[in-house]
């Protein structure tokens, strides 16, 4: 399917909604959530995800669909949006299962610190994911571009976004997009097998 069959569109406050936007969100993330969160990752996000203000919220996520099905996601948010989110609408979905989640929090403490950390002025770009089928069918760069015209319409002057170094063609793909990278994470000790790189663009 070409780019001009992809429609995009708000995401909708459903279970099923949740549980699309979940499974987008831990593919963007390389597994973290379903590190973090357990089996029951999908069915805790997607809880979450129907409640409002906070950064994995449906208010912040667009799907891409193609002949009525999803087959991408974008999601992000501004500073301001970031500083007013909570992470107690996940720990209310998680239930129980707080305690794994607590532990991994505590765990990966500095990598969230840096990933929390969003400049005045930037929109964030939390996550993009396409169905794999798609990749480099256009869907991204679809959803890259309304995220940009989302951002400048709201008054941001810099898209930014965090990546893994080990991924190098999420890097190449908004290296065509105009961004570049401005710092990598960890700065001084390096953490063997892992490094991110904080990436940027003025709109």
């Amino acid at each position: 399917m070409d780019r001009q069959s992809t429609i995009l569109r708000a995401a909708k406050p459903t279970l099923d909604e949740g549980l699309a936007f979940a499974r987008y969100l831990d593919q963007a993330a390389e597994g973290f959530f379903r590190f973090m969160l357990g089996r029951r990752a999908g069915h805790i996000l997607a809880t979450a995800f129907l409640q409002p203000d906070h950064d994995l919220s449906h208010q912040y996520v667009t799907f891409a669909e193609q002949n009525s099905r999803i087959v991408g996601m974008v999601s992000g948010y501004t500073a301001t949006q970031h500083r007013r989110s909570s992470f107690d609408p996940v720990r209310r979905a998680a239930g129980r299962y707080n305690l794994r989640m607590e532990i991994v929090l505590v765990l990966c403490a500095p990598l969230l610190r840096i990933i929390d950390s969003v400049t005045d002025g930037d929109f964030y770009l939390q996550a993009i994911a396409v169905d794999k089928e798609l990749h480099g069918s256009g869907v991204g760069a679809t959803l890259m571009a309304a995220m940009e015209e989302q951002a400048r319409a709201g008054g941001s002057t810099r898209l930014a976004l965090d990546v893994s170094a080990k991924n190098n063609r999420a890097r190449r793909f908004y290296e065509r997009r105009g961004m570049a990278i401005e710092s990598q994470w960890p700065r001084r000790i390096p953490i063997p097998g892992f490094k991110l790189y904080r990436m940027a663009k003025v709109l």
